[in-house]
This record gives structure tokens, C-alpha cells and sequence, in this order.
């Protein structure tokens, strides 16, 4: 069984969309839903963590208020994929392992497919926050950090580096979708305090962070790398 996990701040969203979505799937599932209209949780690590310690499900989707499955067997085909991952960590339905961007969701207005299409799962470095799926037994030992990942950015990011950090392997998978945000979007003043504390945390595991908001290095300093993507752009 699933235990899908959502923390909302927007009741009207999460309604059209995730609620809407998820009427009369084909298998049974827990919903657990956390209301932060009035900011209950600085963070989406606390967020997340407070409901999935309150999860019995085999299976743990933590996913935003914006998404849309795309049909009534889509939990169902979702778990004959987990069900046959080898070395499961973590997954999602948008990565990256290199500059490409894995992907066979759609997002934005007008909706526009994300990334290049798979057929099969793709093992990938980590995956976009709009759904991250883990299991219960390997969240028990590994939680999402809210020490390092103290506001709402790269939450997903970071946990799929901690659970490949500990053996297990991070996959996107062919489901298809819509999220209504592009998910590309964030502010200076609280995406980069995450991202270089994340970039210390890893410095010693990997030369090089691929993440859905950007690829970076854990070798050169990040005010650098943000100066050199500016100048040419990309940022």
C-alpha cells in the first residue's frame, strides 16, 4: 500500500489537482495530509518528516498539492515498477544523472513535456521534489535532514544523496503527469544557503551535484559557479 503525503497551502490547488486525481484509483492507498496555510512547518524536511512517521504504508509519495496523476491505474502501474527495482532508494517522475533532464511528465502553462521520455526506469543521481517515493523500512533509518535543508528547496535532492551516500539506488520512472508549477523556479536568498550547505555535506561522495534546479560542483567554490552561470546566462 502507498502512504501519499502531501503538505498544502493552498486547499483550492491541492483540490483541482491532487485530490481530483487521486478519486477511485485502482488500489487502496493512505492519504495523509498536512495543512501549512498558517506556516505550522518552517520547512519542508520537517514537514515531511512529521508525516511520514505517521505512515503504515509499504511505500512512501511525498508529492506536492499541484500534481495530477494521469489515470485511475496510476498508483497501481506506479507500484508494479517499485515492486521490481533493484536496490531501491529512492524515485521520482523527473531526475537527472548528468545535464539531462529524465522525464516523461508534462508541467507549466501551457503544458510542455519536462525532459526526454523513457521507456524503462533510469537510474539517475536525484529526482525532482514534486515526488519523491521511498519505502517505510528505509525511511525509518533515513529521514529527510532539516538541519541542512531548512526552508523548502532541495529537500528531494538531498535525501536521494544520502540514500545512494548508504548503497541504495535513486530511479525515474516512466509514469507520465502534469505539475502545474515548472519547478524551476526559486529565489537567491533561499535556494543558495541549502545548495552550498549540501555541497559541503557531499564534498567527499561526489565531484559533481545534478539536481532538477541545477548542476553544480563540490569542488569549486559556489560563488564562482553562480558568477560564472550568470555571465553566460544560464542563471
Amino acid at each position: 500500500m502507498f502512504s501519499i503525503i502531501c503538505v498544502y497551502n493552498k486547499i483550492d490547488t491541492l483540490e483541482k489537482y491532487l485530490l481530483k486525481s487521486l478519486k477511485n484509483q485502482s488500489i487502496d492507498y493512505e492519504l495523509i495530509l498536512l495543512d501549512n496555510t498558517y506556516g505550522k512547518f518552517s520547512s519542508a524536511a520537517e514537514a515531511l518528516n512529521y508525516g511520514g512517521c505517521k505512515a503504515n504504508g509499504q511505500y512512501l509519495m511525498f508529492i506536492h498539492q499541484d500534481f495530477q496523476l494521469s489515470s485511475k491505474t496510476w498508483l497501481e502501474e506506479l507500484k508494479n515498477y517499485l515492486d521490481n527495482l533493484k536496490d531501491f532508494g529512492a524515485a521520482g517522475i523527473a531526475g537527472k544523472h548528468d545535464k539531462n533532464l529524465v522525464s516523461n511528465i508534462k508541467n507549466g502553462i501551457p503544458p510542455i513535456l519536462a525532459g526526454y521520455q523513457i521507456t524503462e526506469p533510469e537510474e539517475v543521481m536525484t529526482v525532482d521534489e514534486c515526488l519523491v517515493l521511498t519505502t517505510n523500512r528505509l525511511f525509518e533509518k533515513i529521514n529527510f535532514d532539516e538541519v541542512i535543508c531548512d526552508n523548502w528547496h532541495l529537500y528531494g535532492a538531498d535525501y536521494c544523496l544520502s540514500v545512494k551516500k548508504a548503497g541504495f539506488k535513486v530511479y525515474v520512472l516512466p509514469m507520465d503527469g502534469y505539475h502545474v508549477s515548472k519547478g524551476d523556479s526559486f529565489t537567491e536568498e533561499t535556494y543558495y544557503p541549502i545548495l552550498k550547505k549540501i555541497l559541503k555535506k557531499y564534498k567527499n561522495d561526489y565531484k559533481w551535484i545534478y539536481a532538477t534546479t541545477g548542476n553544480w560542483s563540490t569542488v569549486y567554490p559556489l560563488s564562482m559557479q553562480i558568477l560564472y552561470k550568470k555571465a553566460r546566462g544560464w542563471i
